[in-house]
């Protein structure tokens, strides 16, 4: 019965036909990566406007600049860009008659796929942490501002690794993985996934996910297109989109409570 439930969850976004064309999927792909940077400037503005000291009175250059670096700011960015984000992926999806939670996969997930997955990340997470101290890197470096910043710093954590991770999965591992990989639908049985569609998804998806990961360099973005294919693996293991997004707050909160325990 659980092996049947695992079929019908992996399976579970090609029950109908796919809401998006090839091109209309190549559009979604770019504006939704648009969508993203727009939605953190967005973000940032507004906030900057509310919180900075001179907000009302600066510049747009100025809010950007100073905004950027505030905690706060950031922070309150970060929750804009989540309500955004959400808003329009469930727009899309409406529009084009899909069912949000359907199409996103926002489904429970099996236990014992959820234990070996967080095995897995568990895993990635020794090894990645391993050789970040043998190459002496420091990614964590772009937070020290932020926390020096930052109003709360539980306004911080809450916004890293709660919000972000929630909707980086609805977008990447929900939105696109789902667009990108209905193109690969054996059109004789809408209830085949096929496997080359999940890789091609998960490999695209990845390197996105990845390269708008701005702040960080060469080595921090090749460790995070491994970290995304475990979600992408997590997320067609499962077919729940519910699993990556754990497994991404798991992750984040590893990362923020030893950055935290580092400073003064």
């Amino acid at each position: 019965m659980q092996k049947n439930t695992t079929i019908a969850h992996q399976t579970s976004i090609t029950k109908q036909p796919p809401l998006f064309s090839r091109l209309g999927a190549l559009v979604l792909t770019v504006g939704v990566v648009m969508a993203f940077f727009i939605s953190q400037l967005l973000g940032v503005y507004i906030a900057g406007k509310l919180v900075l000291p001179t907000g009302k009175s600066a510049s747009m250059a100025d809010i950007f600049y100073f905004g950027s670096n505030d905690g706060t700011v950031v922070s309150l960015s970060i929750l804009i860009g989540c309500v955004l984000l959400v808003a329009m992926s469930g727009l899309l999806i409406g529009i084009r008659g899909g069912n949000v939670r359907h199409y996103l996969a926002l489904t429970p997930f099996s236990l014992a796929v959820g234990i070996g997955m967080l095995g897995v990340l568990l895993l990635f997470m020794i090894g990645s942490q391993a050789l970040t101290y043998v190459l002496g890197e420091t990614p964590l470096v772009f937070v020290d501002p932020l926390y020096q910043s930052v109003s709360s710093v539980w306004l911080l954590v809450f916004a890293m690794v709660i919000v972000a991770p929630v909707y980086e999965e609805l977008i990447f591992r929900g939105l696109l993985w789902s667009a990108i990989a209905e193109q690969f639908i054996d059109t004789d049985n809408l209830s085949h996934l096929s496997p080359r569609g999940a890789v091609v998804a998960s490999v695209v998806t990845s390197l996105i996910f990845a390269v708008i990961h701005v702040q960080y360099g060469v080595y921090e973005i090749s460790t995070i297109v491994v970290l995304a294919l475990i979600f992408c693996y997590a997320r067609f293991k499962s077919g729940s989109l519910l699993l990556p997004i754990l497994l991404h707050i798991i992750n984040n909160g590893a990362a923020m409570w030893q950055y935290l325990a580092q400073v003064p």
